[in-house]
């Protein structure tokens, strides 16, 4: 029993012997063992009283394998996901998700500005002194995006509900969340623009952009932002006066309102395509101002690469920041019981 000795030092393993079952011995000649494995922050315990070697080590291996999961510290986050099956449901529904809000984007191109305006306005009504706000789906309320600061967003969040009417149809977790559906929205929509720049450096082949894109572009960057999956909606709108109009607001009242949520004059120059629907005219006016000139210079350059990495991280870097402003993330979210197999009509 030396492979029980060493896997029972784990803290969520223990063998026992359990001769208080009522099975005689000439049932049971080579001794009943009980396998006990719990991960206590996956929630998850189970018993089971085993017959053979072979499956003592299948227990072993469950156990072993929910161990690592509670305990790598890597994970200590997405652990929250409960177990790997729930892990799939969440990554196979978001993948499905892209795939809706990236043909309906690609359908809508005039939309892009004001879908990135849409996620940028939900996320900045965030105030650090009452955590309160922040990207919470509440633009979606008529007396929110009836606001000055949110004219002309309409169409966009009528776009956006058309798709969720989609992705609720095919969810088998629940409808997803306004606040999840307006940040993956941006996230479409940014990868639309990283896209066409590719093709636009191909001489508007398709083909070879989206190739020049996958060999150079910025997909792996994305990481962080997909974990962050589970956002709640708010149920009234965030108070007004957070939100300056943009399209009206000196340099100095951005960098004011940027500094509020944490950024500095380097989000606000690489978060340039969310503040109105000519990119080049707002970084016109940003590098009117000293401190974010530099910044607005640096991406434009970066731009003009093949793989225009500074651009891309940043703004990834950026967005995933502000996209979470706030937000208490439920791993949980949009998971559903898996159909248990019964065991007695499987024929082994």
């Amino acid at each position: 029993m030396a492979g029980v000795s060493f896997l029972s030092t784990l803290p969520s393993l223990q063998l026992r012997p359990r001769p208080s079952l009522p099975f005689a011995a000439s049932d049971n000649p080579n001794g009943l063992v009980c396998c006990y494995h719990k991960a206590e922050d996956l929630g998850v315990a189970e018993e089971r009283c085993l017959f053979n070697r072979r499956d003592v080590l299948r227990c072993f291996g469950t156990a072993v394998g929910m161990e690592l999961i509670a305990s790598s510290g890597s994970l200590t986050e997405v652990s929250k996901a409960a177990d790997l099956i729930e892990r799939r449901q969440r990554s196979e529904f978001q993948s499905s998700i892209k795939g809706t809000l990236a043909t309906m984007i690609k359908a809508h191109p005039d939309l892009v500005p004001s879908i990135l305006t849409l996620a940028l306005n939900d996320a900045m009504t965030y105030d650090k002194a009452t955590k309160s706000g922040g990207p919470n789906g509440s633009i979606r309320l008529s007396s929110e995006i009836g606001r000055p600061e949110n004219s002309g967003l309409s169409a966009a969040l009528d776009l956006l509900l058309e798709a969720k009417k989609e992705i609720d149809s095919y969810s088998k977790g629940g409808p997803i969340s306004y606040a999840d559906l307006i940040q993956y929205a941006a996230q479409s929509a940014i990868k639309k623009t990283f896209l066409d720049s590719a093709i636009k450096k191909c001489g508007g082949k398709e083909d070879k952009g989206a190739l020049l894109y996958t060999a150079y572009g910025s997909s792996g960057q994305w990481g962080l932002f997909d974990k962050q999956f589970g956002r709640k909606d708010a149920d009234a709108p965030d108070p007004e006066g957070r939100i300056p109009q943009w399209d009206k607001a000196s340099v100095q009242e951005m960098k004011e309102k940027f500094t509020a949520i944490g950024f500095g004059p380097r989000q606000l120059a690489v978060m340039s395509a969310f503040l109105g629907p000519d990119q080049l005219a707002t970084e016109s006016l940003l590098s009117s101002d000293p401190q974010v000139r530099p910044w607005v210079e640096k991406y434009q350059r970066s731009r003009e690469t093949v793989s225009q990495t500074d651009y891309e991280v940043d703004l990834i870097t950026t967005l995933t920041k502000l996209s979470s402003l706030g937000q208490k993330i439920d791993y949980e979210a949009y998971t559903y019981p898996v159909k248990k197999i019964e065991l007695s009509k499987l024929k082994l």
